[in-house]
Order: C-alpha cells, then sequence, then structure tokens
C-alpha cells in the first residue's frame, strides 16, 4: 500500500539534455537570422546607391545627347 517509486535519474539528464539542445537551436537561428539583416542591410544601401548612380549617369547621358 505503501509504494514509494524510486526516482529515475535519467529521466531529468534526458530532460536536460533536450533543453540545452533547444537552446544552441534558438541560439544558432537567431545569430543566422540577424547576420541576414545586417547582409541585407549592407548590401540594399550598396545596390539603391548603385541603381541611383547608374540613374544619374543615363541622366547626364540623356542630357548631353539633347
Amino acid at each position: 500500500m505503501n509504494d514509494t517509486r524510486k526516482k529515475n535519474p535519467t529521466f531529468g539528464v534526458g530532460v536536460m539534455i533536450v533543453v540545452v539542445v533547444l537552446i544552441v537551436i534558438g541560439t544558432v537561428l537567431f545569430n543566422a537570422l540577424r547576420s541576414k539583416r545586417e547582409y541585407d542591410a549592407t548590401v540594399g544601401a550598396q545596390t539603391s546607391s548603385a541603381a541611383s548612380g547608374v540613374a544619374a549617369s543615363a541622366a547626364q547621358a540623356r542630357g548631353a545627347a539633347q
């Protein structure tokens, strides 16, 4: 009637391993997304400045042709 169960230590270790793996995966994904945003911001800025330079050159060429 007084059945005392012993705790299974492997269950706690398994839970700890799963939590650590999830934290590592979350950290890797967070860093990847943050790096992608930084990359997109720098490439986007370079692309827009290059596009505006091309547009200015085209406008000058049209003006010189007239």
